[in-house]
């Protein structure tokens, strides 16, 4: 089960995009730009074995959240929902 210590903090999701992986299971985060020139947190989860840029985008399901702690939290519990469909 993935858990928020295992992610970065709000600052480094501001110029980066971090990725990881989970028994099969890839996933990145990160800052998205939307509207009105507000943000949101961009969570998306794949299947192994390849990378965002090599995987079909088919298999690329994504979920956007609030570009704060809680929209990490949430994220998190979101990945560890897909990965039991996975």
């Amino acid at each position: 089960m993935l858990r928020r210590e295992d992610f970065m903090p709000i600052p480094y999701l501001k110029k980066a995009k971090f990725t990881g992986s989970f028994q099969g299971m890839r996933y990145r985060m990160g800052k998205k730009e939307i509207e009105d020139g507000k943000t949101a947190l961009t969570v998306e989860a794949w299947p192994e074995p390849y990378s965002y840029d090599a995987t079909p985008k088919e298999q690329v399901i994504s979920r956007d959240f609030e570009f704060s702690e809680n929209g990490i939290q949430d994220g998190i519990a979101w990945l560890n929902e897909i990965y039991e469909k996975f």
